[in-house]
């Protein structure tokens, strides 16, 4: 699910720009619709939260039906031509995405994933994300070049039809196959004070077990009988309650901070790149939405297997440090960035992209480590929380990088490249104060 709702967001990037300029909008118009799911997702998450009672089918169902739904309002926008249908269409969409939400706390659950397996199961789900990243641009640019001259199923509208049919289709294998978690962990671990409560009952029936090698006559028994004392119960003990849990100190705290912040940060990167390409490209080489599509998938596709390794590697290696090697190779992509639009536009398409695939990974491979991380210095009854914390970080990233992207042509490619950095440093700054504090288990 986490795979196809990143390509969901992603397929229409490579041709946004064009539909939104053919139905009256600017570039700014196409960056807040790329980015306006994310909003609506919010807004949605909190009170999809309160009536899940901690299970997953529900709120994916919801998920699923939302999808199907958003895909066919931006597709009916074009035949319709009415600007604002492509945005209400991606406003219903977002409410899909608040599975976002549920996949990083279903990778963090202690019910089903333990402590040494949550960042490797968290490099899956970024794998996942690498696929989006790649599939959704290439398919979106495809789909665009192919054109399909239809005033219903065309290059503009054709992303989302396909969408549609593919939600639809996961729709009804997830309803047969997913089995959803227990209310209760596998393995519940009795307390001593419990143990002693059960074996209590048991010591105030006053039952004597007889050896069976005693021969028992009438006479025996008359003296038992006769010197037989009425067993008294023991005086019930009162449950111990159970002591209250530490409050939060201020160190993990600094902790929670931290990871919201690259959270945010991840995506804000992601989602700049992820809407300034198509337009950039457009405006630096004349290339069309195809091109962009093929550049941004190429830039998925490349750091796939990196990816892979990455998982592998999580299982050997502290959290903290995969956080340091994720804003190394972000850093210096985005510091490459600037050293080429420092001396004006580069003028072959192969400088950019290595810019582009060097943040990409870095910032994905940082990504890994949000949640996971933060699971680990947080007691298990803060799940729920941590994961909302998060996922809101990762929205409220999501559609500001999107808007600030669509207008980095305006305000300048090195303004746009240079808030990128500042918003990078500061987690830097942060993990560098609380170095000590970001040690954890490995895996």
């Amino acid at each position: 699910m986490n795979a196809m709702s990143h390509v969901t967001f992603l397929i229409i990037v490579p041709s946004d720009n064009e539909y939104a300029a053919y139905l009256g909008g600017s570039a700014t118009f196409s960056g807040l619709v790329i980015g306006i799911p994310a909003v609506f997702a919010g807004l949605a998450l909190i009170p999809l939260n309160k009536i899940d009672r901690g299970a997953y089918k529900l709120p994916l169902h919801f998920s699923c039906a939302t999808a199907i739904l958003g895909n066919v309002l931006y597709g009916l926008a074009y035949r319709a031509h009415f600007l604002y249908l492509i945005l209400i269409g991606r406003i219903v969409l977002g409410l899909a995405f608040t599975n976002f939400g549920y996949t990083k706390r279903f990778c963090s659950d202690a019910r089903i994933v333990g402590v040494r397996r949550r960042t490797t199961v968290a490099g899956g789900l970024v794998a996942g994300q690498g696929v989006g990243f790649s599939v959704g641009p290439f398919v979106g640019g495809l789909l665009f070049k192919i054109g399909f001259r239809n005033r219903v199923f065309n290059g503009y509208t054709s992303p989302a039809w396909v969408m549609a049919v593919c939600w639809l289709t996961y729709w009804v294998v997830f309803t047969k196959v997913f089995v959803d978690v227990p209310k209760t962990p596998r393995q519940a671990i009795r307390s001593p004070v419990e143990l002693e409560s059960s074996v209590a009952p048991v010591a105030a029936t006053g039952v004597q077990v007889e050896d069976k090698q005693v021969v028992e006559t009438k006479q025996h028994v008359k003296i038992k009988q006769a010197n037989a004392v009425e067993p008294t119960a023991p005086p019930e003990i009162a449950p111990i309650p159970a002591p209250a849990p530490p409050p939060i100190s201020l160190r993990q705290w600094g902790v929670f901070v931290t990871m919201c912040w690259f959270a945010m940060t991840v995506w804000f990167v992601l989602g700049a790149w992820g809407s300034n390409i198509p337009v950039y490209t457009a405006h630096a080489w004349g290339w069309s939405p195809f091109g962009a599509g093929n550049l941004l998938a190429l830039g998925g596709i490349t750091t796939f297997p990196l990816l892979g390794v990455n998982i592998w590697y999580a299982r050997r290696t502290q959290d903290r440090n995969i956080l340091v090697l994720g804003c190394t190779l972000a850093l210096a992509g985005l510091l490459l960035s600037a050293g080429l639009f420092a001396h004006g536009d580069p003028a072959h398409w192969g400088a950019f992209f290595a810019c582009w695939f060097l943040t990409s990974l870095g910032v994905n491979i940082v990504s890994t480590v949000t949640m996971s991380l933060l699971s680990k210095h947080l007691p298990p009854r803060w799940n729920r929380k941590t994961s909302i914390a998060i996922q809101y970080s990762n929205f409220g990233g999501r559609v500001c990088g999107a808007v600030w992207g669509g207008a980095g042509v305006k305000v300048g490619m090195l303004n746009y490249i240079g808030l990128q950095i500042g918003l990078l440093g500061v987690g830097i700054v942060l993990t560098g104060v609380l170095w000590r504090d970001l040690k954890a288990r490995k895996g």
